[in-house]
């Protein structure tokens, strides 16, 4: 099964830092004007991968990731656990959008999967 990357994601601490420092360095738009306060990144570049940046939540932790595009989540779940794999977020619907969940890999790195709807 072939999974190209088709998001990434930072969670931090502190949105308006992060923004802050990733518009600076790398000259990144981010627009986190939404009721869901996600900065939505663009950055400026063709052929690139878009993404998001937030504030984690507690329990959460920070991080920085990418999301796998996968035909079918639950098959990729199974294969996730089946491979060494830990769920940590289960098969969540976006509102409008695609079905997201994020796993841990054997040595505790936070991969997201990704199914368009």
């Amino acid at each position: 099964m072939a999974a190209p990357v088709v998001w990434f994601e930072i969670a931090g601490q502190n949105l308006k830092t992060l923004t802050s420092f990733y518009s600076k360095l790398f000259g990144w738009k981010v627009d986190a004007n939404n009721s869901m306060k996600y900065g939505m990144v663009d950055t400026g570049g063709t052929g690139g991968v878009p993404g998001g940046m937030f504030e984690a939540p507690e329990g959460v932790g920070d991080y920085v990731t990418f999301y796998a595009e996968v035909p079918d989540i639950d098959a990729a779940l199974v294969r996730a656990e089946e491979l060494g794999g830990k769920i940590v977020q289960p098969r969540t619907p976006l509102d409008g959008g695609p079905i997201i969940a994020m796993i841990l890999d054997p040595e505790g790195h936070s991969v997201g999967v990704l199914q368009q709807p």
